[in-house]
């Protein structure tokens, strides 16, 4: 009778290490391969949902955005019923499936963004989620001036340097195929949203401490001579284009620094020179 007691007392401590060990093994555990494949899975299915809405979204609109691709060609002085030609049966179609497919990831690639974005959160701190949901909404926004650059200003002058190049040469710059000039627009204005990225990636990475102004100070030659590369690569093989995207780039670039900077000062015992 007197051991009862004793009992008691031995089996609640044992009840309580087998509680303080599940919650160390529930807090500590790693998350095995085969769950992250799932989450990958996952990521990937939302992903390519996104982009099927987006093309879904493009189909009624297909028109539409043919007719606003068309109005570069009118600015340059082209008549795009007579300049721009399908040469093919499937000409329609296929001019067709490729704007609906291209619009949709104009559309759906911010969205895209985020979904991948939420692929590492579960490996973020709560302080670089918020980061993450913060850079998100600024990501679309310069994505979008990023594109309305690459219409308004960069095609018109691409096509105008490509005709006058043409002209120099000796020959004019007969009917080209829809399908080639869709594309060109439509490749044109994604490399310029994905490229207005740049700012988004710096602030975020600065913010979780990875960079710091001094050292994108220190790197800007290296810099300067990628971003005139990047340009080269996402631009068509003319000069005037080619630095319509390095020069907002280089812009941009310099405006990440001096927020990164401002960010670092206002930090208790920040002197931005980190």
């Amino acid at each position: 009778m007197g051991k009862t007691p004793n009992l008691a007392e031995h089996a609640k401590p044992s009840t309580i290490m087998k509680g303080n060990i599940r919650l160390k093994a529930d807090v500590g555990a790693e998350k095995p391969l085969l769950s992250h494949l799932e989450d990958l899975r996952t990521v990937l299915i939302r992903c390519f949902a996104a982009l099927a809405v987006g093309m879904l979204a493009a189909i009624p609109l297909c028109r539409s955005i043919f007719n606003i691709l068309k109005l570069p060609l009118i600015r340059a002085g082209r008549n795009p019923d007579v300049f721009l030609i399908p040469f093919e049966v499937t000409g329609g179609f296929s001019v067709a499936m490729r704007i609906v497919f291209w619009s949709g990831l104009l559309f759906s690639l911010p969205f895209i963004a985020v979904f991948s974005a939420t692929f590492v959160f579960p490996g973020l701190t709560p302080k670089e989620r918020r980061i993450v949901v913060r850079a998100s909404a600024f990501a679309v926004a310069l994505f979008v001036v990023g594109a309305a650059l690459g219409y308004f200003g960069t095609l018109p002058l691409a096509l105008n340097v490509m005709f006058g190049v043409s002209e120099w040469i000796g020959f004019s710059a007969g009917p080209v195929y829809v399908r080639n000039y869709v594309t060109f627009c439509l490749h044109l204005m994604l490399g310029f949203g994905l490229a207005f990225e740049l700012p988004v990636l710096l602030i975020a990475l600065a913010r979780t401490g990875v960079l710091h102004a001094a050292q994108l100070r220190a790197v800007r030659p290296h810099v300067m001579v990628g971003l005139l590369v990047l340009a080269m690569l996402l631009t068509p093989p003319d000069i005037f284009t080619q630095l319509m995207m390095a020069l907002p780039l280089i812009l941009l670039y310099e405006v990440s620094i001096g927020i990164i900077a401002v960010s670092e000062r206002r930090k208790p015992g920040g002197s931005g020179l980190a």
